[in-house]
């Protein structure tokens, strides 16, 4: 019998297009606490951290009031990010390909299938009820349940849900946090190139290579783990 193999994906910007959602609770968790919103750039830019660390980065601020007050907006986002997933006008689509890619992978007898994303628990509940993904998962890692990316804690815990070595495992997302985080914890790390960070930086972080679609993926992972 072959070795299991891990596939750990992002969600936002790697598996949804969620920047319509995010930029608008940002804007929105801006202004109720009376502060100018960022730019659309800089709101996808921290995409993938979990929400008191994005928002201590968006005020730049570690410590101190400045980190008090990215608590609160990290509460009054999830408030306002939940009314706004009931409004179709902030649709959350999956990205081309992603469904009958992650299909075809579910099928395979020596892969299994992980997550770990700057997402709540309860964001990705939402999105697998959503997808009907129930079961897909062998391991679900979230921003309730470890350090935030690029911390390889949520790699760390994957691994050791499966019980996968790490030379079997590879990290598929969007934005360096997930290219850093997976380098530190000693998996492949895997670009997209149609999410939320550049392949400039996505490279420069550690990616190990970049696809255009995501299922390319498949024959990119085959290559990878190829005897």
């Amino acid at each position: 019998m072959s070795r299991l193999r891990l596939v750990i994906l992002d969600v936002d910007g790697t598996l949804v297009d969620s920047q319509a959602i995010i930029v608008e609770a940002q804007v929105r968790t801006f202004r109720a606490h009376g502060l100018p919103p960022p730019t659309r750039e800089r709101s996808l830019s921290i995409v993938g951290l979990s929400l008191p660390e994005a928002f201590r980065v968006l005020l730049d601020e570690e410590e101190g009031p400045g980190a008090e007050l990215a608590d609160a907006m990290a509460q009054t986002y999830r408030q306002v990010f939940a009314r706004l997933r009931a409004d179709a006008t902030y649709e959350e689509p999956l990205y081309p390909g992603v469904k009958e890619t992650l299909a075809a992978l579910s099928r395979r007898e020596d892969v299994l299938l992980g997550v770990a994303t700057g997402k709540s628990r309860r964001g990705v509940d939402h999105l697998v009820a959503r997808e009907g993904w129930e079961g897909l998962f062998a391991t679900v890692q979230t921003a309730d349940d470890a350090p935030s990316k690029p911390h390889p804690g949520m790699i760390r815990q994957a691994l050791a849900e499966t019980g996968v070595e790490p030379r079997d495992a590879a990290m598929v997302g969007d934005s360096t946090f997930d290219m850093e985080m997976a380098r530190a914890a000693g998996i492949a790390a895997i670009g997209v190139s149609y999410g939320f960070h550049g392949v400039g930086a996505l490279r420069d972080r550690g990616a190990q290579a970049i696809v255009d679609r995501f299922s390319e993926i498949v024959p990119l992972l085959d290559a990878l783990w190829r005897p």
